[in-house]
């Protein structure tokens, strides 16, 4: 029998309570092993949510492997982790195994999360200055492969969408107070001109993992850090990557840390003849965008999740609604 961890959402439907499925995706994980000549032993601890599905492996002499599968919507997330390992090695973990038309990856373990070294004593305020710095290397990097990115599946997100998808969100979501529809309607001329006057900063669209918080990259060896989970990501600007982060370190460390770690992060965008005024600006009208990037990632949950196929086009409504009126708060930066 395995461990299998569903948090808060007992009632959530996904593949993994189908034995076919189930039977399946194992048989395949067991396959990537043999693969690099390894094989499971003990028990699996899985991991059930209503946007994946992860397996955690244990293996005969060998770190723990991690099977992960996607909801339709972020499958690219398999395909996307396959070339990201090709353009940007240094920077992400290298899948074992993908099947990129079933979203199914078989990832290795990436080390220390750079959670539990934050958690465990690190009292740096400023710690998460060196990983910005090497995230948004890895964005100039990827800047030459948008194309790419959009046609393996990652979702646009880019200015000229923005207000469309915006107007999409707003108009099919069911939880939305009627004041806050009001409001936002309002709001979407002034967004209209916020899309606009950060797409002429010139900065190039890259790949924005839209959920990067201290769970989400591990601290691989001493100044190096590994990024992983993209099943959020988009084809935007990459400024927008800065609102989840600059979230939870004002919520840990207060917001007097965050202009010292926004410049961290603008360091490698310095050389292009943009002023310290112009990129600043454009962190803030990237952190306040960035909230449309965070409510289209609601809607990538696994079909009939919570048991009516219905529920698929709903059951994020909530956290959609509330990402589209942040939208109307000041930005963290």
């Amino acid at each position: 029998m395995d461990d299998v961890d569903r948090g808060q959402y007992e009632g959530a439907l996904t593949p993994w309570e189908q034995a076919a499925w189930r039977e399946a995706a194992l048989k395949w994980a067991r396959q990537g092993l043999a693969a690099h000549g390894l094989r499971e032993t003990g028990r699996r601890k899985v991991r059930v949510r209503p946007w994946s599905v992860l397996v955690r492996m244990s293996v005969d002499g060998h770190n723990d492997v991690w099977f992960k599968a996607n909801p339709p919507d972020s499958s690219f997330e398999a395909g996307l982790g396959e070339a990201l390992a090709r353009w940007v090695p240094e920077h992400v973990l290298r899948p074992l195994a993908v099947d990129a038309d079933q979203g199914w990856s078989l990832l290795p373990d990436g080390g220390t999360l750079f959670a539990d070294v934050l958690n465990n004593g690190l009292a740096d305020p400023y710690a998460w200055e060196e990983p910005l710095r090497q995230y948004a290397a890895m964005q100039r990097e990827l800047t030459p492969h948008t194309e790419e990115l959009e046609a393996l599946g990652v979702p646009s997100a880019r200015m000229a969408v923005l207000p469309a998808t915006f107007d999409r969100l707003a108009d099919s979501n069911t939880a939305l107070e009627s004041a806050d529809r009001d409001a936002l309607r309002a709001l979407r001329p002034r967004l209209v001109e916020w899309c606009a006057e950060l797409a002429d900063t010139g900065i190039r669209d890259s790949l924005d993992h839209s959920d990067l918080h201290e769970g989400q990259l591990f601290a691989a060896a001493p100044g190096r850090f590994t990024f992983f989970d993209w099943g959020d990501a988009t084809v935007a600007h990459p400024f927008t990557s800065l609102l989840v982060t600059a979230r939870g370190a004002r919520e840990r460390y207060g917001a007097e840390v965050l202009p010292r770690l926004r410049d961290a992060y603008l360091e490698p965008w310095t050389g292009d003849g943009h002023t310290a005024v112009e990129l600043r600006r454009a962190v803030s009208l990237a952190c306040r965008l960035g909230a449309i990037g965070r409510a289209c990632s609601w809607g990538r949950l696994f079909p009939g999740v919570y048991g009516n196929p219905g529920d698929v086009g709903t059951a994020g409504d909530a956290e959609v609604a509330r990402w589209l009126c942040e939208l109307r708060a000041e930005p963290p930066l």
